[in-house]
């Protein structure tokens, strides 16, 4: 594959997997982080684009504070939805395909089961009605167009970033000896980033437009996923299991929001290894970087 690839968000967790994919297969990229292009200003996202003229452009930016975006949805708005019309809108202008990346959290979490992409949405928060609003306005404008919702993203990208992601908030609250309490009652499918940018370097491979769910594989609560991340790192801190009811926070989080992949998987794409594999190939890179710094 050799094409003109545009990444927005190049220093996230996803960004920088999606840079290293595409241009493993022969791709050239161009990638921006927030503080190069501000993706909110309609006339920056242009000139962006404009300087490239790609055939593709990935937009792996976002405002994922989901708890923070309660107390300031405008700005979560202006991101994750204003700003994919402002991409939108430039990839239209310049004939260039958008891949825009989604959540599972459009969903309410009360079916169950595993969300197909023929499942109705029902966002409960301002992060996820933002994140809902960003796929409207990109299918609003654009019939080129490929969207994926993807669950939990991990890459090793956190470490660069202050934030990390939930990987590196465990081991970190394990190191400081304090006890940790992790929900038992809420269901995702946490997404190693490396797996999520080659699947989606496959769907752009093949020409697929329209949705596509991309997550881990595994139903998984979040306690287990930390108790599997203390077996992996060979620690075993004071973790507790909790509910949504003892552990408030200022989101609604859908409870179930595992995705399947099941047409991601009829479309000819690999299943996604099971969730532990992952997880050991993260810590094994994670050792290696850590210990070169």
């Amino acid at each position: 594959m050799r094409k003109r690839i545009a990444v927005f968000g190049c220093g996230g967790q996803l960004g920088v997997e999606l840079c290293r994919e595409f241009s493993q297969r022969g791709c050239t990229v161009a990638g921006w982080e927030r503080s190069q292009v501000d993706i909110t200003s309609p006339h920056a996202v242009e000139q962006a684009i404009a300087s490239v003229d790609p055939e593709v452009v990935l937009n792996a930016a976002a405002y994922n504070q989901v708890d923070v975006a309660e107390s300031e949805p405008v700005a979560a708005y202006q991101v994750n939805a204003l700003a994919v019309r402002n991409l939108a809108l430039a990839c239209r202008q310049s004939g260039a395909e958008l891949v825009h990346f989604s959540t599972d959290y459009v969903f309410d979490g009360k079916a169950g089961r595993p969300y197909t992409e023929e499942d109705p949405t029902h966002p409960l928060g301002a992060y996820a009605v933002s994140k809902l609003g960003g796929e409207l306005y990109a299918k609003a404008h654009l019939s080129k167009l490929l969207i994926v919702r993807t669950s939990g993203v991990f890459g090793l990208g956190a470490l660069q970033t202050p934030r990390g992601n939930f990987i590196e908030l465990m081991l970190r609250l394990a190191a400081e000896g304090k006890q940790i309490r992790v929900v038992e009652d809420h269901i995702g499918s946490p997404t190693y980033a490396p797996l999520l940018a080659a699947r989606t370097a496959d769907l752009v491979e093949r020409g697929i437009g329209g949705l596509v769910h991309c997550g881990g594989g595994c139903p998984v609560s979040w306690h287990r996923f930390a108790q599997m991340i203390f077996e992996e790192a060979g620690l075993k801190p004071d973790l507790r299991a909790t509910t949504d009811r003892e552990y408030r926070t200022p989101a609604q989080r859908p409870k179930y929001s595992a995705l399947s992949n099941g047409k991601m998987e009829s479309l000819g794409l690999d299943p996604m290894p099971p969730l532990e594999v992952a997880l050991r190939s993260y810590m094994q890179l994670r050792a290696r970087q850590l210990a070169k710094a």
